[in-house]
Order: C-alpha cells, then structure tokens, then sequence
C-alpha cells in the first residue's frame, strides 16, 4: 500500500513521514516543492516527488499509484481552497482510496478567521468523490514557542484567551495519529476532533514555560486589538497579526477545548504535556 504525504518538507509533514516510516509503511512518497529539502528522507527510502497544490499536472503525476494521501493544508492563506481542491480533484483521477485532510477543531461553526479556509475544503471534500477523513487538529504547543523566549527574559506571556482552555498536544503527537489513520482501516467517512488531555488557560501555559524555564512567567491578558497591535508593532505583519489575535479572542469562547479524547485514542497513550514540549524548545 503506498501513502503519500503532502507538503512532507514542513513541519508537519516531515513528522508523518517520520512517523510512517516507523511504522514501517510503505512505499511512502514524499510530495514537495523542493526536493532538495527532504534528501535526507529519499536517502532512508522515501520516494520524493516534485509538485505544488496549484499545479494540478504535477499533482496528478506525483498521486500516480497512491493508495492513501495526506493532504497537509497549505500555507498560502486566500489561496488554500482552490489549492486544497486541486489536490483532492486530482486524488479523485488518480483513483486513491483514502484521503486524508487535517483541518481545525469545529471548522463548521470555528469563528477564528483561521478556520475559514478549512471550513471552505471541507466543503469541497463533502461534495468529492474520494472517500476521505478529516482531521481537525487541535493547537499545538509549538505555537507558543515563539513566545517563550520573551515570556521568560520579561516574565511575561501576553495574549487575549481569557480564561478559555487550549486542549493542546505537541506536533508529533498529531503527526502520529495521521500515521495512524493512514496505515489502519475503518476510517474513511470519519472527522476526528483532536486535542490534547491537557486543558491549559494561558495562566496555565504561563506556569508551564514558567516550569521548562525555571523563571517566574506570568499571563497578561489584553483586549484583542491591543494585543493585536501589540504583535504589529513587535514586527508581525499586520493581517497576520490580526489573525493571531482573532485566534485568542476565539480560544477565549472555547472553540479549541476538544474533549473527545479521539487523540488519546488514535494513539494509545496519553499526550505530550506542554512543559516537555516547552523545555524541548528552551533546550534548542
């Protein structure tokens, strides 16, 4: 059976491909824009094959005799939906048996502008003629590296949550349960809404970085457009800004504090707590 990974040079990807080859899947085909970023991975027996979401030839080409595909959403926000569909037009020529889509907690009703573009595929992926699962990921707590050197030198962690709880878990833990579904039967016409067993505040994450660090960490909760002026004038570009303050202020309704436990039960175990991945990344 031969599965095939999408955008597998990205952080995600690259992870689920790590995690088949565990697994011992295979063939696996590596699908990217640049080879040259995962020769590592074609030297250990991954097939790389060149192509990008919005070249529908080199898509078709490179799904030529895949079974079962990932397609990792992309990251070329205002373009996703047609890329996405491009993707899965081409796995309905090329006759795969199972796809794959992650896409975000909720997506139907989701209000963060983030999850638009995921809610817009999956209405693509409900009218396709490709059976398919979707996985709703959860935040990873990679996304609070970013802040965590700042939150430990200054002592504090800013952000516009609330009160409201992140059911995160690390990346790999989601790339593992990808891995799963792509090489286990029974979950086709399934959506997973994946998050983690820690239910954390930013008080809580705060504690967290404050327990990887050793130094005291504190949360400062601001409105949304402070704190997305705020990012702006750290250097983020201001619509990502936006978009990331928008996520906070959602976070702060409840919309990423999944409690389904399908996470948990994808993988068989508990997930990584958000200190080791804190003190992983503390530890470079």
């Amino acid at each position: 059976m031969t599965v095939a990974v999408t955008g597998a040079s990205g952080q995600l990807g690259r992870l689920v491909v790590e995690a088949l080859i565990r697994r011992g899947a295979g063939p696996i085909v590596a699908i990217v824009r640049d080879p040259a970023k995962v020769a590592d991975l074609a030297e250990r027996g991954v097939e790389v094959r060149q192509a990008s979401y919005a070249d529908a030839e080199a898509v078709e080409r490179a799904l030529t005799g895949v079974d079962r595909l990932l397609l990792v959403s992309g990251n070329e926000f205002g373009a996703r939906v047609d890329q996405h569909a491009t993707v899965i037009r081409a796995a309905e020529r090329a006759g795969v048996d199972l796809l794959v889509y992650t896409s975000i907690p909720g997506a139907e009703d989701n209000p963060m502008i983030l999850a638009e573009e995921h809610r817009g595929t999956e209405e693509v992926l409900a009218k396709a003629a490709v059976p398919h699962t979707v996985l709703r990921n959860g935040w990873y707590w990679e996304n609070y590296a970013g802040a965590l050197p700042a939150a430990v030198a200054s002592g504090v962690l800013y952000g516009a949550a609330g009160t409201g709880r992140v059911a995160g878990a690390a990346r790999a833990d989601y790339a593992e349960a990808a891995a799963v579904v792509l090489t286990t039967e029974g979950h086709a016409g399934r959506i997973y809404e994946l998050g983690g067993d820690e239910r954390l505040t930013y008080s809580d994450i705060a504690q967290a970085m404050s327990q990887a660090s050793g130094a005291p960490v504190r949360y400062q909760n601001l409105p949304g457009d402070d704190y997305a002026a705020a990012l702006e004038k750290a250097g983020i570009p201001a619509a990502h800004a936006r978009a990331l303050a928008d996520a906070d202020v959602a976070i702060g309704t409840g919309v990423l504090d999944v409690t389904s436990g399908d996470l948990r039960k994808l993988l068989g175990r508990s997930t990584t707590p958000a200190v080791e991945v804190f003190r992983a990344a503390l530890n470079g």
